[in-house]
């Protein structure tokens, strides 16, 4: 399901894809994708190791080049519309021993130029302050980063992408290694997000939790495989393509990237 599943109205879509391809060294790791988000709602990413998924958050945000295709985030480029968006990368992605405590951390979302050694402000430590009381994270505030628990620098990642108040928020795997208590915030950030009638699109990997998680589901397999409302995706057929069949897509797509290289 390719194009905007119905529901999903492209004139106020926080997100639309068309045509997006992405290549590492001519290997597409995505391949035509498009996608027409709806908003104001929570969308899971799943698909298997190697799948693109990280890679659809990151050419959306070009931190990847793109081969062909484009991204409008609420009509229009990324570059016009930074200041409405956050990302929450990997928790690996991070050097957790840089000397730089918690609180700066979070702050530091808030300037986009600011770097690790500047001052911060007092209104930018209230603001940090609050985002971290919202993810149980206040008092660690004078922590150094290194010091804390995998879940507790998630919950920072989550607190740095709240004080920066954007429309619409993209995470990658922020559920990978946390434990219970740490989940269970996540979900409930979730929801207030939801309620406050973000757009929330999240890079997932169990598919136990798909139903309960999200309202909508982005099935990725090299391509799209499905999209829209999880009542309606998130079906056996779905998941035997998403997860049954990516060598025979990979291989379709290798051959097609060689033939647009070549001119054929």
């Amino acid at each position: 399901m390719n194009g905007p599943p119905g529901g999903f109205v492209p004139a106020d879509s926080p997100l639309i894809v068309r045509g997006l391809t992405i290549a590492y060294r001519r290997r597409p790791v995505l391949w035509d994708v498009d996608v027409t988000a709806r908003d104001g709602a929570i969308t899971g990413i799943v698909g298997p190791n190697g799948a693109g998924k990280s890679t659809l958050l990151k050419g959306v945000l070009d931190l990847v080049p793109k081969v062909s295709g484009s991204v409008s985030i609420y009509g229009k480029p990324y570059r016009q519309q930074r200041p409405v968006v956050a990302y929450v990368p990997q928790r690996e992605s991070v050097d957790w021993d840089y000397p730089v405590s918690a609180l700066d951390l979070v702050a530091m979302g808030l300037y986009r130029s600011l770097g690790w050694l500047r001052p911060v402000r007092r209104a930018t430590r209230a603001a940090a302050l609050a985002a971290m009381d919202l993810v149980g994270m206040a008092d660690y505030a004078g922590r150094q980063i290194s010091e804390l628990s995998g879940g507790q620098q998630q919950r920072l990642f989550l607190a740095r992408a709240l004080a920066q108040n954007p429309r619409i928020y993209f995470m990658d795997e922020p559920f990978a290694g946390v434990d219970a208590a740490t989940e269970r915030t996540i979900v409930d950030l979730l929801q207030r997000l939801r309620r406050q009638g973000k757009s929330v699109f999240v890079v997932h990997h169990d598919l136990q939790t798909v139903d309960s998680y999200f309202d909508a589901l982005l099935m990725l397999n090299l391509r799209v495989v499905a999209h829209g409302p999880v009542k309606d995706v998130f079906t056996d057929d779905n998941l035997q393509k998403t997860y049954g069949g990516r060598l025979t897509l990979l291989d379709r797509a290798v051959d097609a990237l060689g033939r647009r290289g070549s001119g054929g």
